[in-house]
């Protein structure tokens, strides 16, 4: 092994590696244009081990996607639509209720909310969002706004979003999800999405929340115009923040799905380089204490193949995704606890159903 390592040109990374060391922006490099996949994911299955040995996480939850209605419609999303586009639609405050209503009898530890950046629903929406599911369902953890809503929410309101977080936080907020971040780089956000946060203020954000005490993950949207120094250097940002505030729970890479966008003449990813993504995510963030393998996105096979290749979570039981399904995801919109289980362990990985704070339940 130590000779194929060398001969990989790998071998400095893996001293690193054995001696927990950070990898820096020329390791990223190396990794992302290696052709060594194998010993790539070895490499990650080292810091998987060192961190999380043998366990692959899970969660019992449902997602709902309260409105598509969007006034920054990125050029990779098929998800956001225009007010009063045929495909557009909003929830109101009790037809969210009833979907919570409808699982009441599921064991679901966590429901995750996002949607698009609405134009008109007030600040009041999404308080009273969170506190009628909280009176539905008193004992679900709420994870939900991305850092975009975020600040969406906070200018809807003209407040600031460390107050706006505690509105929210006070009206049932758990956790946020890590979504929005796509890539930092200003060349891609002025490409794709020119309308949405900058990355250094989805950073702040995120950082903001921290400070007060509510977690969030981290997202990276890959597969599309970015190149391998710019994933490098999205990491390396989040590895920054995760020094300074120590609030990230979880890193998810999140394969793009060109069908129904402006996009839509790109291939989609494949399982190689879903994987290495996974890997190097697993290296450079040493900082992270999870990485998931969003099967969504990334198919239950490829998942399972992930948890050798750094991942330690697959997400969860998930129930009636849309965002990545109107991009053309062919995955199941739900999978079964058993089903999930089976997953992991045909993996050779021990299933163990987490809280979304990644308490063992």
């Amino acid at each position: 092994m130590e000779t194929a390592i060398k001969d990989a040109g790998l071998w400095e990374i893996y001293r690193k590696v054995q001696e927990d060391i950070p990898l820096n922006r020329e390791d990223g490099l190396r990794l992302y244009t290696s052709k060594d996949i194998p010993l790539i994911g070895f490499l990650a299955n080292m810091v998987r081990e060192r961190l999380n040995g043998n366990q692959a996480y899970y969660v019992y939850n449902q997602h709902i996607n309260y409105s598509n209605v969007c006034m920054n419609l990125c050029k990779f999303c098929a998800f956001g639509k225009e007010k009063g586009h045929p495909q557009a639609y909003e929830m109101d405050i009790n037809e969210v209720v009833e979907k919570i209503r409808e699982r009441k009898d599921e064991p679901v530890k966590e429901v995750h909310i996002v949607g698009g950046i609405h134009p008109d629903l007030p600040y009041e929406y999404y308080v009273e969002m969170l506190r009628a599911i909280k009176k539905e369902r008193p004992e679900i953890h709420i994870q939900a706004f991305t850092c975009v809503e975020i600040a969406h929410i906070a200018a809807k309101g003209g407040k600031t979003v460390a107050d706006t977080l505690k509105d929210l936080r006070d009206a049932g907020l758990g956790s946020i999800p890590g979504g929005g971040a796509e890539v930092f780089s200003h060349r891609i956000r002025e490409r794709l999405c020119p309308e949405k946060l900058s990355g250094r203020e989805w950073l702040e954000v995120a950082k903001t929340a921290h400070r007060i005490g509510i977690k969030t993950n981290a997202t990276m949207l890959y597969g599309h115009i970015e190149s391998p120094e710019e994933k490098v250097e999205h990491l390396l940002a989040l590895r920054d923040a995760q020094e300074e505030t120590g609030g990230f729970m979880c890193f998810i890479p999140l394969a793009f799905h060109p069908k129904n966008t402006a996009l839509d003449d790109l291939a989609p990813t494949g399982g190689i380089e879903d994987l290495r993504n996974i890997a190097v995510a697993r290296l450079i963030l040493y900082n992270f204490p999870h990485i998931k393998a969003y099967w969504v996105m990334l198919g239950p096979k490829v998942a399972q193949i992930a948890l050798s290749f750094g991942a330690d979570d697959l997400d969860g039981t998930v129930m009636e995704e849309k965002i990545t399904h109107m991009a053309g995801g062919e995955t199941a919109q739900a999978i079964s606890r058993s089903e999930i289980e089976h997953l992991i362990r045909q993996a050779g990985r021990e299933p163990v159903e987490r809280d979304t704070l990644y308490n063992t339940v």
